[in-house]
């Protein structure tokens, strides 16, 4: 059983999208999530950890832990409030912009996070970019973005976040949370998400084609591939079935069958 953890009010700020998790049920959950899914002993990296509600629980923990915090009022609150973590363990910046390499170097970290959700879509397209190096996420998301990211063909939320992440990592939903779990409250319901690399480790495609593939399918979701692909396609492949359909409706592995297709009938 986890206990109850206090600290001082601090103001938060709309610039950073922060919204203060105070619901200790909650706050048990993901803990209890990353101790089940992450390894002790393993490199583990909080974003957005604010006033360190999850830090205080995982600090104690057989984690190399570090945190990356935007705020430097949240930066005065974390040394305050948890001495053991050590000035080294935080990182002071941007997670979006920063230099990957300050982080653990080209060693694997695992991500963990109430995230920002002014910069959660840049997150997730920031950890398909860093796979290799990110073998689990547990996070926190806006309830929008993470049905995005779990949803299956044929759903009206299943997009361009879903093929990708979908292609390397096992994507599921956890647990939703409700508005009134925050300070203050946000004007969207949450759910926190989790990620684990499945065992591919290439496409056998161009992935660099099958990320543009992907994202002009999707940019006219209505729309058959043949149309929304045209600037792509070799009229060897114009009538195939496959591009009479849309983009919503194609598995992970439609779309690698896609950009092979299109690598061997270059224009």
């Amino acid at each position: 059983m986890f206990s109850v953890i206090t600290f001082a009010i601090v103001k938060t700020k709309k610039k950073y999208g922060q919204h203060f998790l105070i619901n200790v049920g909650i706050k048990e959950k993901i803990i209890q999530a990353i101790l089940d899914n992450i390894p002790q002993g393993d490199n583990l990296l909080e974003v957005g950890p604010g006033e360190g509600v999850l830090t205080k629980y995982l600090v104690n923990e057989d984690y190399t832990l570090k945190v990356v915090e935007i705020d430097p009022d949240m930066i005065q609150v974390l040394n305050k409030d948890i001495p053991q973590l050590k000035d080294k363990q935080i990182i002071f910046g941007d997670i979006i912009k920063m230099e990957r390499k300050q982080l653990y170097g080209e060693e694997k970290y695992h991500l963990v996070g109430n995230f920002p959700y002014n910069v959660s879509s840049q997150l997730l397209f920031l950890m398909y970019e860093n796979k290799h190096q990110i073998p689990t996420m547990i996070g926190m998301f806006q309830k929008e973005v993470a049905d995005r990211v779990v949803a299956g063909p044929g759903s009206k939320t299943y997009g361009i976040l879903s093929v990708l992440l979908q292609a390397f990592y096992d994507c599921k939903r956890l647990f939703l949370v409700s508005k009134g779990s925050f300070n203050p409250p946000p004007k969207v319901e949450s759910a926190v998400i989790l990620l684990k690399r499945n065992k591919t480790k290439e496409l056998g495609c161009d992935e660099v084609l099958f990320k543009r593939i992907v994202k002009m399918a999707f940019s006219q979701r209505r729309k058959m591939l043949r149309n929304t692909l045209k600037q792509l396609l070799h009229e060897n492949i114009l009538s195939k079935e496959i591009f009479t359909k849309r983009p919503e409706h194609l598995s992970v592995q439609d779309f690698i069958n896609i950009t092979i297709e299109i690598e061997n009938n270059k224009i």
